[in-house]
């Protein structure tokens, strides 16, 4: 049958004298070898560009099997950034954020941007889930797909919570008191818990899938020195 190993079984003729001898032979059909996957392989750049921008599927003699999908996925999250810088360039980082070792530690829970314009942009679609003052800082957060939340201060707002946002509309007014010269704190939570905000802006090394060990391509075991 097409596809399938096939096995022989030639015999020592009976009148030789000699004991019955059994000899298995093993034959592959050629059409077995389609079954053999090839060895994983980093994309090229056209198919990066083809996840990038959906279109016509590239015109390319391989299948995008399984194995090429953490090269792909990797080198999207290298390439785009999810959401956008909430003020304008230069983009300068007076404070880093700073992960607390425990939920009620010590840390610094967001980053410090300068903002020589005072103006604040949404990074992301959204709804304004808070906009008031929070113990003596003027607070704005947003709500966004995904279980995050983003806050800005301090900042002052003509916005009003449950009011929707889009990608790169003005939300507030940068206020000054927070560093020495105008600058904006900016937070994110995802599902209550505070993560590094340039994460999502293409400005921190992010977590990037590898190819797990089944797919990677073995060696063959090196050979005893003589």
């Amino acid at each position: 049958m097409p596809g399938r190993a096939s096995a022989a079984v030639s015999r020592r003729p009976s009148g030789s004298g000699g004991p019955k001898v059994a000899r298995v032979v093993t034959r592959i059909a050629p059409s077995a070898s389609k079954m053999i996957a090839p060895l994983p392989r980093r994309p090229s750049r056209r198919e990066i560009v083809h996840y990038l921008s959906p279109g016509d599927p590239p015109r390319s003699p391989r299948r995008h099997d399984g194995r090429m999908m953490p090269l792909l996925i990797s080198a999207i999250m290298l390439t785009v950034a999810p959401w956008s810088w909430p003020v304008a360039p230069p983009h300068a980082v007076v404070r880093p954020y700073i992960a607390p070792a425990t939920t009620y530690g010590a840390g610094h829970r967001g980053v410090d941007l300068t903002a020589a314009n005072g103006i604040v942009r949404a990074p992301a679609d959204g709804t304004v889930h808070f906009a008031g003052t929070v113990v003596d800082r003027p607070v704005l957060s947003l709500r966004h797909a995904g279980g995050l939340i983003s806050s800005f201060e301090p900042v002052v707002t003509t916005l009003s919570a449950g009011e929707t946002v889009r990608r790169g509309q003005v939300i507030a007014v940068v206020q000054p008191g927070h560093c020495s010269s105008p600058c904006l704190h900016f937070g994110v939570r995802r599902d209550g818990i505070y993560i590094n905000p340039l994460t999502l802006l293409g400005g921190a090394p992010r977590a990037v899938l590898l190819p797990t060990r089944a797919s990677l391509p073995r060696l063959a075991p090196r050979p005893p020195p003589t």
